[in-house]
């Protein structure tokens, strides 16, 4: 009888960055893009590695298994908490790992590590057509009502230049 797989998820350290960036450019593919390219990613993460408001996630199905579940987790000061907000970004799991947990074990990590910093809230965007990954936020308590508001929350956004 074999024993259950389980993921893990963990804190990624600078000497992850490659694997990070790695994840990040399937993502980048995954959305049907070519930019940025790999060594801007790669750059990228490097400089917010650096970065002590930012942290990424890296997790894998089981412990025999590559990183294959990325997470980027983001902390701002809200002058209307008075306290940390945190911005969960870039959730990408591969593949071959959907439905093994990955994404479970990093959106868990995240809200463990929104607690650790005593982040009040934490918020993402995702597009509303991603029924996979609504069911998934939804699972752990997200909702489009998170400001206490009578309406839904919107995310809205703009280019610059």
């Amino acid at each position: 009888m074999s024993t259950p797989r389980t993921a893990r998820a963990w804190v990624a350290q600078p000497a992850e960055a490659e694997a990070i960036a790695s994840l990040l450019v399937a993502f980048r593919d995954h959305m049907g893009s070519s930019w940025p390219s790999e060594n801007a990613f790669l750059a990228s993460v490097e400089r917010l590695l650096e970065d002590r408001d930012t942290e990424f996630l890296l997790a894998t199905p089981d412990d025999d298994s590559p990183p294959a579940g990325v997470l980027q987790l983001r902390f701002r000061f809200s002058v209307w908490r008075a306290a940390p907000d945190a911005w969960l970004e870039d959730l990408f799991v591969c593949t071959d790992a959907r439905r093994a947990g990955v994404g479970d074990a990093l959106v868990t990590l995240a809200i463990e590590r929104a607690q650790a910093r005593d982040a009040k809230r934490i918020e993402l965007d995702c597009n509303e057509t991603n029924a996979a990954a609504l069911a998934l936020y939804e699972r752990h308590g997200f909702s489009p009502h998170s400001k206490d508001s009578a309406g839904r929350d919107l995310f809205l956004g703009r280019a610059v230049g």
